[in-house]
């Protein structure tokens, strides 16, 4: 089967570098990502694992106090407020 996809030029450019770095043809990578986005199954993989794959676990790094949130704004009010 056959289709016609117009690409914005910035994708066709990143398109063309990949297959001339990897030695693929444009319909052989494009096939390739539609199957794995598509077609091939995330069996086994949690919610979890998905995130960790596309780089969202693990990529803000804080101070770890946001866990007692709760209790920051406690003490914040009493020390406003003290009696």
């Amino acid at each position: 089967m056959s289709t016609t996809v117009r690409l914005p030029p910035r994708v066709e450019q990143a398109l063309v570098s990949y297959c001339v770095e990897t030695r693929k043809t444009k319909s052989e990578v494009i096939i390739e990502l539609l199957e794995d986005r598509l077609v091939r199954p995330v069996e086994g993989k949690t919610p979890f694992d998905l995130a960790v794959e596309a780089g969202f676990i693990g990529c803000y790094e804080g101070t770890g106090e946001s866990g007692n949130y709760k209790e920051r704004v406690k003490t914040a009010i009493r020390a406003k407020h003290k009696r």
